[in-house]
């Protein structure tokens, strides 16, 4: 998977790379799809969600540029693979999902796999967390209109928001926004994605 998937395409942040290594992906699909589990593409997880490919979720963290202290707001917590990966390479990771079910699967994988530095939530990811915040690092798994103004004010300065915007009749791309002194957020364009939409008070309308 590493080397075919994400090396061969353009991910080149060693301690990206090692973290996919490591954290068994298998253990978040389910029993049925385990023999799929490292190939490149999503796999189906209960209440309609995916586990989002490999090379998808490495290029994300690649993106977020994770330090080993940072705390990060992981929104979508899905299956709990992308939060297992974010744990390997920041301080803590605050993983928020609005299913309370797949919010109560994930917890168990996290908690048998040791990854202590996990803490999932239930509720609504697009008002963040401000208990917790600033983040250093917000990363989300699912696709909305525009960056979730909650997020923008719980960023540190210096902080990266990595998600898709856009949606599915229009298309989306996965954005990198970095937050400078003043507030205002640069934005990259990382290319095109297809994500689930991301719902909520400033995501889109509750499509379940």
């Amino acid at each position: 998977m590493v080397s075919e998937q994400l090396e061969s395409r353009g991910i080149r942040d060693e301690r990206v790379l090692d973290a996919m290594r490591r954290v068994p992906r298998e253990e978040f699909v389910r029993q049925s799809t385990r023999r799929n589990a490292y190939e490149d593409h999503p796999l189906p997880i209960d209440e309609g969600q995916t586990i989002s490919q490999p090379y998808i979720v490495a290029l994300t963290l690649q993106a977020a540029q994770l330090a080993e202290t940072d705390c990060v707001l992981d929104v979508g917590t899905g299956s709990g693979y992308a939060a297992a990966v974010a744990a390997e390479l920041a301080g803590r990771v605050i993983s928020i999902e609005r299913h309370p079910e797949l919010a109560a699967a994930a917890e168990s994988v996290l908690k048998r796999l040791g990854c202590d530095r996990v803490t999932v939530i239930v509720g609504d990811g697009t008002l963040g967390y401000p208990d917790l915040a600033p983040f250093d690092a917000i990363v989300a798994a699912a696709a909305g209109p525009r960056i979730p103004a909650p997020w923008v004010h719980q960023l540190a300065v210096g902080g990266r928001i990595v998600m898709p915007i856009g949606d599915s009749r229009f298309g989306q791309a996965l954005t990198r926004a970095t937050k400078s002194s003043d507030g205002a957020l640069r934005r990259e364009n990382l290319g095109a994605v297809a994500f689930v939409p991301l719902i909520g008070e400033y995501g889109v309308s509750d499509r379940s």
